[in-house]
């Protein structure tokens, strides 16, 4: 382990945006990430914590340390019907799905293929075909920045909410996650709500689905509408689907008949920000090197050599044209640095 100096993020940024960390170094156990925090370059710069760099927008070099988490290993408990899986926070979180999907525990079939680490997916409470990290998450452990200290957050401690948890709020930037425990099951409750689910498992003649058949049809809806990080450069939906309140829903629904939402429990209402996009006109578009995708008006890409600046500017005008229209405004799902 070695604090380094004046390091390219290219590679580190799933946008590949390419700007420079002033110090970066790497950490592959709690006993040296708590060593790093000690240090007087943790103490006296400005800390950015990376882990697979997906929910990320780098606007400018970082005039500070960027810590990137190393710490790995699965830890399998089985208690009767349930199975308390523990994972390190740099585990690539698809491989930690596919690995959980094998070994037939269920709970996270639905959120197959989303990009980054194990270690971000409770701060953001990713979640996708109607399921979220909160519907499966035990515990996790943390390191406090400013002391050291290892703390463990219950599922009530992590306030999960909407692509919300305390780690984006009270809590922003004062811990990083070193691993995190799931709890899953061995008879599997499969969540087949979605109209995309359905559709794809009828088109191969499933009619009695395992949780491999739902982790393959989500894969396979992923892989036709989002592009790879590998060859375009995108952190996968750029924006939040907005959630309205039953009056202004009912606005919106007179003006456009068609528009495509999700009614949530507590009466309010949860619009298709993908749709809200497209119908502007944004779909497929591209200004300079940043664009929106063809198949997905959601994901903002990286046409060649953007700076995140530019995308930037271009969310901004997506957001502008969105509130024009509708009288909706998208907030940014991706964290801005």
């Amino acid at each position: 382990m070695q604090i380094q100096e004046n390091i390219s993020l290219l590679p580190f940024n799933t946008f590949r945006i390419a700007v420079n960390a002033k110090y970066f170094v790497e950490v592959k156990t709690i006993v040296e990430l708590q060593s790093v925090l000690a240090s007087d370059i943790c103490k006296q710069n400005k800390l950015l914590v990376l882990g697979g760099g997906s929910n990320l927008l780098l606007t400018k070099n970082f005039d500070g340390l960027v810590i990137r988490l190393g710490i790995k290993g699965i830890t399998v408990c089985e208690q009767d019907e349930d199975v308390f899986v523990e994972a390190g926070a740099a585990e690539v979180w698809n491989d930690f799905v596919l690995f959980c999907v094998a070994q037939n525990f269920a709970g996270l079939e639905n959120l197959t293929l989303i990009p980054g680490t194990v270690g971000a997916s409770p701060v953001q409470n990713i979640g996708a075909y109607g399921v979220e990290i909160k519907d499966t998450f035990h515990s996790l452990l943390a390191v406090e920045i400013a002391t050291g200290e290892v703390k463990v957050f219950d599922k009530e401690a992590c306030k999960f909410d909407y692509r919300e948890s305390v780690f984006k709020s009270a809590l922003k930037n004062k811990y990083i996650i070193a691993s995190v425990v799931f709890k899953l099951q061995k008879n599997a409750v499969l969540k087949l709500s979605y109209g995309a689910i359905q559709e794809e498992l009828k088109n191969r003649g499933i009619v009695h689905p395992s949780i491999q058949d739902v982790s393959d049809v989500v894969a396979a809806i992923r892989v036709a509408k989002l592009p790879d990080p590998s060859t375009i450069g995108n952190a996968g939906s750029f924006f939040k689907n907005p959630v309205v309140s039953a009056a202004l829903f009912q606005q919106l629904v007179s003006a456009f008949p068609e528009v495509v939402h999700f009614p949530l429990a507590d009466g309010q209402e949860k619009l298709a920000a993908g749709w809200l996009i497209e119908q502007c006109g944004w779909k497929g578009k591209q200004i300079g090197n940043a664009g929106t995708w063809k198949n997905q008006a959601l994901v903002l890409v990286n046409c060649g050599g953007a700076s995140g600046k530019e995308i930037y500017d271009f969310s901004e005008l997506i957001i502008q044209s969105v509130k024009a229209k509708f009288g909706v405004v998208l907030a940014r799902e991706v964290n801005i640095h």
